[in-house]
């Protein structure tokens, strides 16, 4: 388990970016996203919205302790395309994020090495005019313990700063905690010992 607990990503869709090379067109977008659904759904946007061009070629990367990611040549030479954009999504150090590169074929072709570099520009262009954050990995608990028990445990996650992601008040209660993975252990063993509050992660 690495320590660090934080990852970048980007804050919202980056406007679109064109970049030229001997009358091709290669537009740039990059989006946030958290599943492979919404990549779906951003290409379809694209292939809606740009349905004149050639290539839509994508490549997204997901996750923080368990790493997805894929890259997309889409009709264009092996790895000319979507591992040049991947190259880009590593060299920003980024995650849960896609990139589609549409290209609109201007009659001359690039070579494997001209659409290489074309490739690689366009997505590091959107990249670079993305808000790029930095989030924290969070762990989420959820915690079970009696009505009677209540202020216990409101008192600790105050006390610890914790988020409460959501919370069920029945016969029993349950919250559902969320913390920094450096924090994890410790507010794990700080639960684990209250009586009659059961603790686990979600």
């Amino acid at each position: 388990m690495s320590s660090k607990d934080t990852y970048k990503t980007i804050s919202e869709p980056s406007p679109e970016v064109l970049y030229k090379e001997k009358n091709s067109k290669f537009f740039g977008f990059a989006f946030p996203v958290t599943s492979e659904d919404e990549v779906k759904v951003y290409i379809e946007k694209l292939k809606k919205e740009h349905y004149l061009a050639r290539h839509w070629c994508y490549a997204y990367q997901l996750g923080t302790s368990v790493i997805q990611y894929r890259a997309n040549d889409d009709g264009e030479p092996n790895n000319s395309a979507g591992m040049p954009i991947y190259g880009q999504i590593q060299s920003f150090d980024l995650t849960n994020v896609l990139v589609v590169v549409v290209r609109y074929f201007g009659g001359v072709k690039l070579g494997v090495g001209g659409l290489i570099s074309a490739y690689r520009e366009a997505a590091k262009m959107a990249l670079e005019e993305s808000g790029i954050i930095e989030k924290t990995i969070d762990i989420h608990f959820r915690v079970t313990f009696d009505y009677k028990n209540m202020n216990k445990v409101m008192r600790i996650i105050k006390e610890k700063n914790l988020d409460i992601v959501s919370q069920k008040m029945e016969e029993d209660c349950q919250i559902e905690i969320a913390t920094r993975k450096k924090n994890a252990e410790m507010i794990f063993n700080i639960f684990n010992t209250l009586f009659e509050v059961e603790i686990a992660e979600v």
